[in-house]
């Protein structure tokens, strides 16, 4: 037996006291980044340019130019007419999201000016419940498309979505020909539409309003489709092509007008809009 007794070494409470969401591992390169950093550069890597998850508010304050947003329809709130039956309720559900992000839904509309030309524009932000589209979703973009149509301007949409909404059944379908009915009116007028498709743009999101536009433009290496490969694979009993759901994919076969790196997108469709705009075309 020792002569000395081993003292207990008191580690304290370092891991709970060590605060959360202070860096981000890129799941591209592993690459360690502090939030901060992460956030002032567009919550792109700095290492290897992946593009990750930025909320409908981020994405508003780096497209638009500053101060110059104003939300609309801001109040809209889902009910739960289906009375949704599962291990949680849908209104349940809702509450624990608006909580988690501040929002009241998953897309935030408005009219805003990018380089001094005002746009009608809609901005889905994944962190709402995968920014599903259910019947506010679709009605706040329905909204966005007939102020453009009635206000003669350029409509902009940004989709993340993971698709129809379940909780609402076929309300949520609805809502695909409901924005496509909509961009159909605001096309006869002789008004562009640009969509911007984000990681990632998936089932009826992608089936309705977001594969629409004048331009389709993605940002890089995101994923867009309809069905999940799993699914498609079982359903075609087929081997699929390698990346086949990928922005890169998609632009080779002709779905994708254009990727533009995010920090290049405000710029890019401002130089866009010169050429599309009603204003251009009479001049």
């Amino acid at each position: 037996m020792g002569i000395f007794q081993k003292r207990p070494f008191n580690y304290g409470n370092k891991k709970r006291d060590m605060p959360e969401g202070l860096w981000q591992k890129c799941p591209e390169c592993d690459n360690v980044t502090h939030n901060l950093e992460l956030t002032q550069n567009q919550r792109v890597c700095p290492k290897c340019d992946y593009h990750f998850t930025q909320t409908a508010i981020e994405r508003i304050v780096h497209f638009l130019d500053p101060g110059t947003f104003e939300e609309r329809d801001a109040g809209m709130l889902s009910v739960d007419a289906l009375k949704f039956q599962g291990l949680v309720t849908y209104p349940d559900t809702l509450k624990k999201h608006q909580k988690r992000t501040g929002l009241k839904e998953a897309v935030l509309c408005g009219t805003g000016l990018l380089h001094g030309e005002r746009i009608s524009l809609a901005v889905m932000d994944f962190n709402f419940l995968a920014a599903t589209m259910g019947s506010v979703v679709g009605e706040k973009i329905t909204r966005a498309i007939e102020r453009g149509t009635r206000e003669r301007l350029p409509v902009i949409t940004i989709a993340a979505s993971g698709g129809a909404r379940v909780y609402e059944g076929m309300l949520s379908l609805m809502q695909m020909a409901k924005t496509s009915g909509a961009l159909a009116l605001h096309a006869q007028a002789g008004l562009p539409y640009i969509s911007v498709l984000t990681n990632q743009t998936m089932a009826g999101v992608m089936a309705s309003f977001a594969s629409l536009g004048d331009l389709i433009v993605a940002e890089p290496k995101c994923t867009i489709g309809f069905a999940g490969a799993r699914v498609i694979r079982e359903t075609t009993h087929q081997e699929l092509p390698a990346g086949f759901q990928t922005a890169e994919f998609l632009e080779e076969h002709g779905l994708i007008d254009m990727i533009v790196h995010r920090k290049k997108m405000r710029n890019t469709l401002a130089e866009v809009l010169k050429y599309l705009s009603p204003k251009s075309a009479s001049s």
